[in-house]
């Protein structure tokens, strides 16, 4: 085997550690990104469901749905 510069095998792990360093700050940038996303997903799911709550006891559903749940409680299912 040659030997290496150890001037060059210090440049070499030089620009390893910046490289990784900005494939770290990326990965923390999509993933902070990523996890914002989700938050506010969450959010407009939840809102969904308060509106399509809102909306079945504006057209009575709530009441069907009631008796509904009480059948299928007396129901065995295996």
């Amino acid at each position: 085997m040659a030997e290496t510069d150890p001037k060059t095998v210090q440049d070499l792990t030089a620009v390893v550690q910046t490289l990784l360093q900005q494939m770290q700050d990326k990965f923390q940038t999509m993933s902070d990104q990523i996890i914002g996303r989700i938050d506010d997903m969450s959010c407009r799911i939840d809102d969904l469901e308060k509106n399509i709550a809102d909306l079945m006891t504006q057209a009575g559903v709530e009441e069907l749905e009631s008796e509904n749940k009480a059948a299928t409680k007396t129901s065995t299912c295996q």
